[in-house]
């Protein structure tokens, strides 16, 4: 068996990674070429081309990189008319994968589809797109069913994989803080760490007795963040984000997937989100459902307060914390009600599991 797996950005490598080490275990002469990083490169994968070069965030971000974004396209297809893959498996990264979809599906190539475009938030033409190109949709969120199923598209939900990421424990922690922590989640990408550090940071002097703590990536340097923090008694842990989850007491979140692994761990959080005012824009005028985080998504209610844009100031920022500190039981209820609600365990296994019975 010879599969083409393509994803553009860290999560995606993450959870492609997982689905390559279950497929490993159905199959153990499978043959992989992905698009990824060093997720995948840790399992074997030969990489046609690392995430440095495909991530790219928010409208702007696109425009300025349109010719990159083209000549990864064409770059695509030629790889998989050489390497003849008998499935595409396409990892999240919509507005790239879509287009590698129709051009599989032209060349009769079999297309899967693990972890489903978010056309439920914003741009439900893609839905047609989908129906059209997709052979097999694999989707992580339960409602996802539902809202499939009303545009005549039957998918398999085979679970979350951030319920089996936690779930594996023993996550590294390389810092000793004797203060109760509050952890600065500020995204992985150089637009919303620009936007969203500073404001997040401006209320560090207002508790002494609390050590802020920034879950930094690897893509940056040490000096990058320090940029940002300057004198502030701020710690930074590179790639430890689980271990400092763990070991918080509150968070202040970019929204995102972080949101979600921030509430399956159990801390109280802030959701916060800031972009340039022309995303921002476009962004009210697309997106068609009443929440920005999973959290608030999944349950259909407002768990976690989202301050987003001009909202996303020191004077609510500290405002919604303090409530957070001082009552955190009913927060952690409906953390509770949001595990149940996933249910499902074992995603990369029952994703894998179902490739290599479909292929």
């Amino acid at each position: 068996m010879r599969l083409y797996i393509i994803t553009g950005e860290p999560s995606g490598d993450l959870h492609a990674a997982n689905l390559v080490h279950e497929l490993k275990q159905c199959n153990n002469e499978i043959q992989i070429r992905a698009w990824g990083g060093e997720r995948l490169l840790a399992e074997g994968v030969e990489l046609a081309k690392h995430i440095e070069e495909t991530a790219f965030m928010g409208l702007w971000d696109i425009l300025k990189n349109l010719g990159a974004i083209k000549e990864n396209l064409n770059y695509c297809k030629d790889d998989i008319l050489e390497y003849k893959p008998d499935a595409i498996v396409l990892v999240d990264y919509p507005g790239f994968n879509l287009k590698i979809a129709k051009f599989a599906k032209q060349q009769g190539i079999k297309v899967f589809y693990y972890i489903s475009p978010k056309v439920w938030a914003w741009n439900k033409r893609r839905v047609a797109k989908i129906k059209k190109c997709v052979d097999e949709l694999l989707v992580i969120f339960p409602f996802e069913i539902e809202f499939y199923h009303k545009h005549g598209i039957d998918v398999t939900y085979v679970g979350n994989p951030l319920l089996d990421e936690i779930a594996k424990g023993n996550f590294n922690f390389s810092h000793q803080v004797e203060k109760p922590i509050i952890a600065l989640l500020p995204g992985s990408r150089k637009q919303e760490i620009e936007s969203i550090l500073p404001e997040m940071l401006a209320i560090v002097d207002d508790y002494p007795n609390h050590k802020f703590v920034i879950a930094a990536t690897n893509t940056f340097s040490k000096e990058y963040y320090q940029s940002f923090i300057k004198e502030k008694n701020v710690k930074l842990v590179f790639d430890e984000t689980y271990g400092l989850l763990e070991n918080a007491t509150a968070a202040l979140v970019t929204s995102g997937t972080a949101t979600l692994e921030t509430a399956l761990f159990k801390v109280p959080q802030v959701v916060c989100y800031k972009t340039n005012w022309l995303t921002y824009f476009l962004a009210k005028n697309l997106i068609k459902i009443k929440y920005l985080s999973l959290v608030n998504i999944l349950m259909d209610k407002l768990v976690v307060k989202e301050l987003i844009q001009d909202n996303l100031n020191k004077s609510k920022l500290k405002e919604e914390l303090d409530i957070l500190l001082n009552n955190k039981k009913e927060i952690i209820i409906e953390y509770d009600k949001l595990s149940e609600l996933l249910n499902k365990k074992g995603a990369s296994k029952n994703a894998a599991q179902f490739l290599a019975k479909s292929i």
